[in-house]
This record gives C-alpha cells, sequence and structure tokens, in this order.
C-alpha cells in the first residue's frame, strides 16, 4: 500500500513538471528522481510507464525520457440537436421526389421515373453537340443573364402566339423553373391550386416555398372549369398550377375550350396560370397549342423543359412571363443563381438546331407508341382488375385504378419484393387519395422485353391486390 501511494504521488508531481515543461524536453534521469524524492527504483519505473500510458511523456532507451509532443483534445462526439431549434418547424419534405428519382437496384425492372431509360436518349447527338459548344471562343464567357438569345428564340417560337425571346428567361430545368415560379408568385402562407392529382415535385416546390396546395378536381378531359372558379372564390387564391398537355400522372389533355375557359376563370379571378407544358415533345397525336399562346395579358407564366426528351442531365428549360412577373422572376434567378452555365445553353442550343433532334422527336414518339401499347396489352391481359384511367396521346405513364380495398402500400412493396418498381399513387394527391392508385411508366425499362418482364412480375400483385 505504501509503494502504491509512493506511486501515485510520484506520477502527481512528474505529471506536474512535464506540463510545465514543453514538448522534446528531457525529465531529470531515474537516478535523479530517486535522489530527489527519496522513491526506489520501482517507484520511478512504474510512475514513469504510467505517465507514458497517458501519452505525456515518451521513453527512449539509452537516451532518456521527453516529454511528449502536444496532443490534441480529444474529439468531443458531435451534438447537431440544437438545430433543431434553430430551424424552427419548416420541413423540406423531398421522400416524393427522392422516389422519383432513385435508381434501381440490379435486377430490379423500373415501371417508375420521369425520364426515358438510357437507350432512348439521343446521347451521340448530345455528345456532338456538347463538343461543338465548347470549342466555340464564347463558349466559357459569361452569357446573358436572361440566357442566349438563340435559345430564347428558339423557346419563344416553341410557344407560339406573340412570345418573343424577351418573354423567355433560360432556368436550370424544369424544377427550378417552378421553384422560381411559386417564390415569385405568390406570398409565404398563401394558397396555390393544383389539379388533383398532380406532379408531386410541384407539391414539393410549393411547400419550399410556404404556399397551402389546394385540390380542384379533374376529371378525364381535365381540371373542371366550374370547379376552378370555384376554388379560386373560396381560397382567393392567385395562382393556379397545370399540366393542361399529357397531364402527369392521368395522362388527360385540356381540350382547346377548356384551354380558353381555365385562362378565362383565370383572368376574372385576377389569377396566374403556370402552366407546366412538360410533356410538349412526348405526345403521339395533334394537341391543341400551349396555354400561353392563347394568352395576350401575362395570365400565364409558360415552362418548358427539354431534359424529358433528352437527358435528366440537360438541365435547361424556358421560363416564359411577360409584366411585372417577369421581371421579378429575372430577379430572382439573378439573386439565386447569376445564369446558367453557358456551356450547357449552347450544347442545347447545338442539339434543338440539328438534324439529329427532330430525328430523335420522331423515334421517341414512336417508341412510346409502342411501349404504351405493349403496356396496356400486358396489363389487360395478365392483370384485368387493375382499371387504366385513361389512354393517353402519348406521355411517358399510365394511371391505373387498383382493386377496391387493395392496400396501396402493401402493393408497392410486394412489387419491390417481386423485382419490379412502381409508382405509389398517394404521393400524387395534394390532400387525401380517393383510392389507392398507381403510375406506371412505360419507357423507364431498357427495352420492350424488360418492359413485358416487368408487367408479369406485376400482375400477380395486382391480381391479389
Amino acid at each position: 500500500m505504501k509503494d502504491d501511494s509512493s506511486i501515485v504521488r510520484l506520477v502527481t508531481i512528474l505529471r506536474d513538471e512535464a506540463e510545465r515543461s514543453r514538448p522534446g524536453d528531457r525529465l531529470p534521469s531515474s537516478r535523479e528522481i530517486m535522489r530527489r524524492h527519496g522513491v526506489s527504483p520501482i517507484t520511478v519505473s512504474r510512475a514513469i510507464a504510467q505517465l507514458a500510458a497517458e501519452g505525456r511523456v515518451v521513453t527512449r532507451p539509452g537516451s532518456g525520457v521527453f516529454v511528449a509532443p502536444a496532443r490534441r483534445p480529444a474529439a468531443e462526439t458531435p451534438d447537431h440537436s440544437w438545430q433543431t431549434v434553430a430551424l424552427g418547424d419548416r420541413v423540406v419534405d423531398d421522400d416524393a421526389v427522392a422516389t422519383l428519382l432513385a435508381r434501381p437496384p440490379d435486377g430490379v425492372i423500373p415501371l417508375t421515373g420521369g425520364y426515358l431509360n438510357p437507350e432512348l436518349r439521343p446521347v451521340r447527338a448530345l455528345t456532338v453537340a456538347a463538343a461543338r459548344a465548347v470549342r466555340r471562343a464564347e463558349a466559357w464567357e459569361t452569357p446573358p443573364l436572361n440566357g442566349l438569345a438563340g435559345l430564347r428564340q428558339w423557346f419563344a417560337g416553341t410557344a407560339g402566339g406573340a412570345v418573343t425571346q424577351d418573354d423567355v428567361l433560360v432556368v436550370s430545368g424544369g424544377q427550378s423553373a417552378l421553384a422560381h415560379a411559386f417564390r415569385a408568385l405568390a406570398a409565404t402562407g398563401a394558397p396555390v391550386l393544383t389539379e388533383t392529382p398532380t406532379y408531386p415535385g410541384a407539391l414539393a416546390a410549393a411547400r419550399v416555398a410556404g404556399l397551402r396546395a389546394t385540390a380542384v378536381p379533374m376529371d378525364q378531359d381535365g381540371v373542371r372549369p366550374d370547379l376552378l372558379a370555384e376554388a379560386f372564390a373560396v381560397t382567393g387564391s392567385r395562382v393556379f398550377y397545370c399540366q393542361p398537355t399529357l397531364h402527369n400522372p392521368t395522362g388527360a389533355t385540356l381540350s382547346l375550350e377548356r384551354r380558353e375557359q381555365v385562362l378565362a376563370v383565370a383572368r376574372a379571378a385576377g389569377a396566374f396560370v403556370i402552366e407546366d407544358d412538360y410533356a410538349r415533345y412526348l405526345t403521339t397525336g395533334p394537341i391543341p397549342p400551349p396555354m400561353v399562346s392563347l394568352d395576350a395579358h401575362g395570365t400565364v407564366v409558360h415552362i418548358l423543359s427539354l431534359s424529358k426528351i433528352s437527358s435528366p442531365s440537360l438541365r435547361v428549360a424556358g421560363l416564359i412571363a411577360r409584366g411585372p412577373a417577369a421581371r421579378r422572376l429575372r430577379a430572382s434567378q439573378l439573386v439565386e443563381s447569376f445564369f446558367v452555365s453557358r456551356p450547357l445553353q449552347e450544347t442545347a442550343l447545338e442539339l434543338v438546331g440539328s438534324p439529329a433532334w427532330r430525328r430523335h422527336v420522331r423515334m421517341v414518339r414512336q417508341e412510346i407508341t409502342i411501349r404504351q401499347t405493349a403496356l396496356l396489352t400486358g396489363l389487360a391481359r395478365h392483370a384485368p382488375e387493375a382499371t387504366v384511367h385513361l389512354v393517353p396521346s402519348g406521355g411517358l405513364h399510365v394511371w391505373v385504378r387498383l382493386p377496391a380495398g387493395a392496400d396501396e402500400a402493401a402493393v408497392v412493396e410486394s412489387a419491390r419484393r417481386g423485382g419490379v418498381l412502381v409508382s405509389p399513387g398517394h404521393i400524387y394527391y395534394p390532400a387525401e387519395p380517393p383510392g389507392p392508385r398507381l403510375r406506371l411508366t412505360h419507357t423507364a425499362a431498357a427495352s420492350l422485353a424488360e418492359l413485358d418482364e416487368g408487367i408479369r412480375r406485376l400482375a400477380p400483385v395486382l391480381v391479389g391486390g
């Protein structure tokens, strides 16, 4: 016991001496320590061993004992809990969007997604366009803040009517355009009207902007103008978001008459219409002109993205607006991100101006017809209990109603375990869904054979749902 006390006392003395010294200083020799403190060699040896274990000294045989280099303080366990209070209660829910963008695991067939399968993308044309674009001397200069003139002119020509290139703002894809539009056109906390069901990315963007989404019912011909007028009157909303061509997810396309009725309702309410024209190049038959081409009063804010028809990474879209709304949108982009990368804009301009672009659009439309037919035929043969909402004139998807009483979440999970991914219907509704639904995508599979296999894997789940 006496020896233990001597060791503790000597450790304390030598620890204090080491702390007063500089790293690398030599401590007294063992013999000197024994003389100074009247302790035995064993006590000295054990005390130095204790200090070495603490990392305070290092021993060098034949040289002595030295003060160890300064130690970094032990890293404390990170504690991020304070951020919960600092961030407040504004939650950004990305679950629905992340689900749509997720890549399927190996061996799992995707019957969901928002883009063309890589086999259907114009990879070679994009490569050629990009190579030409970056060879231009001006490719790395600052572009016009609202976008390259040639690209804006192309977007204006596609929209038609009285739209000019001065009405176009080039932005980083359709999702960015939606985020800009919601923030610019409505104040935080305001209501925004949407079709129901509707695109989950629009719902997410509206919520991030602090807006309250209010559902407006549809029928097989699209949004009902009478109920839209009622919703404007009840909510006082000043923004209506819609997809009048090949609506996602139902596939409905507004007739020319209904487009004019929707515009009349919005004008009477003093409200904006955000027209998401994402499927302009995915149609397989004649469609009415964009709503923006029918509008002379700045009611319509029009969005046309190139990502759906080309590649997810071609994040280029045209955002068309007029009047004070256009100025606010341009200011919003300038403050947030300055402008869209010039090489990307130059690549997009090269692509849409090439013969390869027209060939690609024709090919995709033909492929959509073939794949949609295959999907509908497969469903009718293998899962007749699943009811198709309507047969769209193009697009990427088919909207399916499950048998009454089916558990939508269980169906989606069973499908995943069976090796096929599908999109659950509830994520497309701003409020409670009317029943179990699925959105099935026919352009995400690599081939017709894979699409057919996906339907075969899905069919038992639908029948058993």
